[in-house]
């Protein structure tokens, strides 16, 4: 997962995970939170979930906040953690500043 560090842009995937991940959520929870506030644009498969939660609570983003453990299950609640917040609050704002650009521009492509 390659993030774009001088411009802070983060990929679509680690966005709507975060976005996802507010509140504490199961992995199948974050694959149907996509797909759904996609309205199915973006449906992710289990290997790029799973490889993302993976990367993005290595860097600290998210954390496992709870596990529960039955005899055959483990299922993890991932949280999003406050540098996490901090990369999210950054994308928000760089996106609406293209947003607005684009808006001041979209005039021309008439």
């Amino acid at each position: 997962m390659k993030e774009n560090s001088k411009g802070g842009a983060i990929t679509e995937v680690t966005f709507f995970i975060l976005l996802a991940t507010i509140e504490p959520l199961h992995g199948y929870g974050i694959l149907t939170f996509v797909e759904k506030i996609t309205e199915g644009r973006l449906v992710l498969g289990a290997g790029t979930l799973y490889g993302a939660l993976n990367t993005l609570v290595g860097k600290n983003l998210l954390s496992v906040e709870e596990e529960m453990k039955s005899d055959t299950k483990v299922t993890k609640l991932y949280r999003i953690t406050e540098s996490g917040k901090a990369v999210l609050k950054n994308e928000i704002a760089r996106l609406n500043a293209l947003h607005e650009i684009g808006l001041k521009y979209s005039k021309y492509l008439d």
